[in-house]
């Protein structure tokens, strides 16, 4: 039998999706683990979708997406994200997964480093690995509120650095990063000459943090530099998935620096073609239509925090208070004996509720675990009712 290529093994599993296979085998499960809205998809949206099947849109469309949907995209980059891009910019993708693996394709050789956070979404790692790039981790630690260091990060450059990731809102952390903290990230990937890539798929959802897009700082800066005022060195990965209840529908979209649209074209051709037209009516919807949904989300996921706080509070059990997305990352070192993963296994075995092992997010994430907010209040706090005491 032939072999696959070298560096396939090296790619990691995902430790979320192992505890969410096998909670699928059992009954009666408690799910905190997968980062699942538990709001229904508004009826507009819904609605818009099925009227494409009706009139039969189910035919190839431009690599980079249907055209309405492409320019609803621009107009609210440009008023809700201070992101001044053209429509050649704009790139609807199956989800922000695809959009985060196209901005490393893009940059990424064999060999290369990117810069990734640790704690991180997973698929910042296993996407340097499926490109026989190497995931650097920086951490962001408790000491530090969970923001990064630019010392840290300065030690950590090498000849084949090539790309920073930073995810504000974060997951799993729930971390949103300060405007000043963005400034200093950008600065460093300007003297070192890197891409960075932007994950905003929580932009929506923050707590008295306010969201500022990286790609909004990059044009700022470009416009006092040169007078150009366009976005010069970042791509931006954003999603329909968490904002609109959307997450099997698979649109996300990503956002270029300009004079890619060729070699954009090329890409999404060779992998995906395009997206199906009724996922994009349902976004397209989704984006012009009333917006009252997602604020009724946002206060359910925020009131759930607050109950799942006090539950955690009066049991003693060390968490980090988010700004921003809908997790709780929550400390149990005390009854995790070094290896979170293993515990979060038989907790789910044992106790019937499934939560993500942080260590499935990096090396910094060993004695956490990330508790998902979108879930009714009643399961929430049973979940953490079972979680062992210090």
């Amino acid at each position: 039998m032939p072999s696959l290529a070298a560096h396939i093994p090296e790619v990691p599993g995902s430790g979320i999706r192992r505890i969410y296979e096998i909670a699928a085998e059992l009954d009666g499960v408690v799910s905190l683990g997968v980062g699942e809205p538990d709001v229904p998809i508004a009826p507009h949206i819904a609605a818009a979708a099925r009227a494409a099947w009706d009139r039969d849109d189910t035919n190839y469309n431009p690599n980079g997406g249907i055209l309405p949907l492409r320019r609803a995209i621009v107009d609210k980059l440009a008023a809700e994200n201070a992101i001044p891009v053209e429509v050649e910019q704009v790139w609807v993708t199956i989800g922000a997964t695809q959009a985060i693996h196209l901005a490393m394709q893009l940059v990424l050789g064999a060999g290369d480093e990117v810069l990734i956070p640790d704690p991180g979404y997973t698929i910042f790692t296993m996407n340097a690995r499926m490109l026989d790039a190497r995931p650097v981790p920086y951490s962001l630690t408790p000491e530090r509120a969970f923001l990064p260091s630019i010392d840290e990060l300065e030690a950590l450059i090498t000849p084949r650095t090539r790309m920073i990731i930073v995810n504000s809102p974060s997951n799993p952390l729930g971390a949103v990063f300060p405007r000043e903290v963005l400034e200093q990230l950008l600065a460093f990937a300007r003297r070192h000459d890197l891409w960075i890539l932007s994950d905003e798929v929580y932009e929506r959802f923050t707590w008295g943090e306010p969201h500022v897009s990286l790609a909004a700082l990059d044009a700022e800066t470009a416009r006092r530099a040169d007078g150009g005022g366009g976005v010069e060195r970042v791509f931006s990965a954003f999603s329909f998935s968490k904002t609109y209840a959307m997450t099997g529908v698979r649109v996300g979209y990503l956002v270029t620096p300009p004079g890619l649209s060729a070699t954009m074209r090329s890409m999404q051709e060779a992998s995906i073609s395009c997206v199906a037209m009724p996922d994009q009516f349902a976004a397209l919807a989704a984006i012009q239509g009333e917006q009252s949904h997602v604020a009724d989300a946002a206060a359910h996921y925020r009131a759930n925090y607050r109950a799942a706080a006090q539950a955690l509070t009066a049991r003693g059990i060390h968490y980090l208070e988010p700004t921003g997305a809908f997790y709780l990352w929550v400390d149990v070192s005390h009854a995790s004996e070094g290896d979170v993963a293993a515990w979060a296994e038989r907790f789910l075995l044992h106790e019937r509720v499934a939560v993500a092992p942080g260590s499935a997010f990096g090396r910094s994430g060993e004695g956490w675990i990330r508790l998902c907010l979108a879930a009714t209040e009643p399961d929430l706090l049973a979940g953490i009712e079972r979680l062992p005491a210090p």
